[in-house]
């Protein structure tokens, strides 16, 4: 029998009363956010203020991308952390865990910082020119609208993770000048795309994402998103439409000297009684500007001190992890 995690796990945070409360309500909502991420690394935000239409509209520009023949996305081929079309094969998100699975049953479309880099180095490793495919030109002035939207949003949160550990509420925004943030459009297809899923094979294997933050839209599905907690073990993720379901990182994890835990997620594959089942979900993931020294928060807020590093070294060598070779 599957079971759904619970809702003192993975709450749902209004930011209107963040952004708009008294004292006593933001204190509140900053008490909830500490102890989930304590939990399950997991939130559901509403309030947000982001258009659905926006979301769908998104969805359809890619469907129709995704919906045509390979020889015609070809050319938009990349590896992992590229700019452009990752097509079936290209990433298997269970090595990060070091596990040796099947590569993930999906495709996306994947994009990143639109603002080259001052320094020619970082420049040369973290910039390059968005992809926008021809077949599907009202794709780029929506994703750049979304994208400026996430950065707001992601500012925001960020804001208040910071007064959730009773630190100065820029204590991690100030790091976000100039960040390197990703976003994918990920295609789940069902089983006439991808074929019957191999043993141990999912649409997005077990693992932790790697930044600060990431922002999930997505839709519910049989092959959809599970959490993995320490009481439960992997649960199908509570679901809202007007949600945003948010998790930490890795490296917010480590930040935090492991008080918050990087959510441990996994995507079913398509499931056997609905083997057609699509699914599309939209994933901004919230990076640093490269250069930030991440150091984690001493005690008594963190329980590991994890030796500092660059978050951008970091990065690079968790994103390599999962590239199929």
């Amino acid at each position: 029998m599957r079971t759904s995690v619970s809702e003192p796990r993975i709450p749902t945070i209004d930011l209107k009363p963040w952004t708009h409360g008294d004292p006593e309500a933001r204190a509140a909502i900053a008490r909830t956010v500490d102890e989930a991420l304590q939990t399950a690394g997991f939130l559901l935000v509403t309030g947000h203020g982001v258009d659905p239409a926006l979301r769908a509209a998104i969805r359809e520009a890619a469907r129709t991308f995704f919906r045509l023949p390979a020889d015609v996305k070809q050319p938009y081929a990349v590896k992992v952390g590229g700019r452009g079309w990752l097509g079936p094969g290209a990433e298997a998100n269970g090595y990060s865990e070091g596990t040796e699975t099947p590569p993930d049953l999906k495709e996306s479309l994947s994009f990143a910082t639109h603002e080259p880099f001052d320094d020619p180095v970082v420049n040369a490793e973290w910039y390059a020119p968005n992809v926008w495919p021809g077949e599907v030109p009202e794709l780029r002035a929506l994703v750049e609208e979304y994208l400026g939207r996430m950065a707001d949003l992601e500012k925001e949160l960020l804001s208040l993770l910071g007064e959730a550990l009773g630190l100065e509420p820029d204590f991690f925004s100030r790091h976000m000048d100039h960040p390197t943030y990703g976003f994918n459009i990920n295609w789940y297809p069902g089983t006439e795309v991808v074929g019957e899923p191999e043993p141990g094979q999912f649409r997005i294997g077990p693992h932790t994402d790697f930044g600060t933050v990431t922002i999930l839209d997505r839709q519910a599905g049989k092959g959809g998103l599970q959490v993995w907690t320490d009481a439960g073990g992997w649960e199908d993720a509570p679901f809202d439409p007007a949600a945003f379901t948010i998790n930490i990182g890795d490296l917010m994890a480590r930040w935090t000297g492991d008080r918050w835990r990087s959510g441990r997620h996994r995507v079913l594959p398509p499931p056997a009684d609905a083997p057609a089942e699509e699914l599309m979900s939209l994933v901004y993931f919230g990076e640093c500007t490269p250069g930030t020294r991440v150091e984690s928060v001493p005690a008594p807020i963190g329980r590991v001190a994890y030796e500092p590093v660059d978050s951008h070294v970091y990065l690079r060598g968790q994103l390599d992890s999962i590239t199929v070779t």
